[in-house]
């Protein structure tokens, strides 16, 4: 049995009005929505060949016809029609990101947020972990008469604001020579280049502190393990339960359960799958392995930090999401990322100056 052009004009009104209304949808809805040109019965007829080879289904016995995997499969790969998302909508995905420039982690936070309000999806994304990440400036700041801030900033853009309690807390001029000091010894290095001859200099150098700078050591070492992680930012979880499809309270647990769940949310989003940073990819319903997510689509894509780093993002929703909007959003997001991205690590954009 072929499909012919009269079925996919039927799939299509089925998958569109699906996505709208979240509704099982008959022929003479069909007939009465869509100027198809053909009446309900062969309507009708042709749905009946669309279940039988796959592309439709039967939720209940006097219901109509949704969409099946097979056929959302088949409309995003050969029907789906790009959307052009409006002058309004591309500058809200631009302020989102330029306005976090010089806050690498601030910038991925906001940009979960900003798809999450544009869609009304879930979106998952991660910040790009860089190979070797090296120190760019340590700062020691006081806070009162027993705490110090110790900020540390990295060359991947990150900062890092860590508090430590040390006792005789030096003038602040002093305090600024210590930076110094620790700046000369650990600035510019990675922690693979941070060994036992850079911390003994360190000590020597700062023998009278040797208490405060042995706890900024430490700190420093724990930040630069930290950035070793993929950080993931989401936003947006609740958004799934506006949707009908989870007014399920055991769909409902398994959505949340996911989402808490840093390692499964990163295997959601291709773990290891760093060759395909401008590719869309569209994960619909049980292609996903998660069974948590069994009743989501995923869209997602990789955008490059510089020449050696890769972040993720993924945009989760029902089966029946909105796919040509959220693939144009997708992609609108990932272009400006990889532009604004990729000025600031060349040293066009800003950042931290001594």
């Amino acid at each position: 049995m072929k499909l012919n052009d009269r079925k996919i004009r039927i799939l299509e009104a089925i998958i569109t009005d699906y996505i709208a209304t979240a509704e099982p949808i008959g022929s003479r809805t069909i007939a009465k929505k869509y100027d198809l040109g053909i009446s309900p019965a062969t309507i009708r007829n042709e749905m009946s060949d669309l279940e039988e080879l796959g592309f439709i289904e039967q939720p209940h016995t006097s219901a109509g016809r949704v969409p099946s995997q097979k056929g959302y499969r088949l409309y995003v790969d050969n029907l789906m029609r790009s959307k052009e998302l409006s002058s309004e909508e591309v500058d809200f995905l631009k302020n989102a990101i330029s306005f976090n420039v010089n806050r690498i982690e601030y910038m991925m936070e906001q940009t979960a947020k900003a798809l999450a309000m544009l869609t009304s999806y879930t979106t998952v994304v991660t910040e790009p972990k860089s190979r070797k990440v090296r120190i760019k400036h340590i700062q020691l700041i006081p806070i009162d008469e027993s705490e110090i801030a110790v900020v540390i900033v990295l060359d991947n853009k990150s900062i890092k604001n860590n508090i430590i309690r040390v006792r005789n807390i030096p003038e602040y001029e002093e305090l600024n020579k210590v930076s110094s000091g620790i700046n000369s010894v650990l600035k510019g290095r990675s922690i693979e280049e941070i060994d036992s001859k850079a911390v003994s200099e360190l000590l020597s150098s700062l023998a009278r502190y040797r208490d405060m700078v042995t706890k900024v050591f430490k700190t420093v070492i724990s930040v630069l393990n930290q950035e070793e992680d993929v950080h993931v930012y989401t936003s947006g979880v609740k958004n799934l339960l506006g949707f009908p499809e989870f007014s399920d309270i055991a769909k409902a647990k398994n959505i949340f359960r996911a989402f808490e769940e840093k390692d499964m949310l990163i295997t959601l989003l291709g773990e290891g799958d760093d060759t395909s940073a401008d590719k869309i990819q569209i994960i619909i319903g049980g292609e996903n392995n998660m069974e948590e997510l069994r009743d989501c689509s995923i869209v997602r894509a990789n955008y490059r930090f510089g020449n050696d780093s890769v972040g993720k993002i993924g945009i989760i929703g029902p089966t029946r999401m909105n796919y040509s909007q959220t693939v144009s959003v997708l992609t609108e997001i990932v272009k400006k990322l990889d532009s604004v991205i990729g000025a600031f690590v060349d040293g066009e954009d800003g950042g931290y100056d001594e």
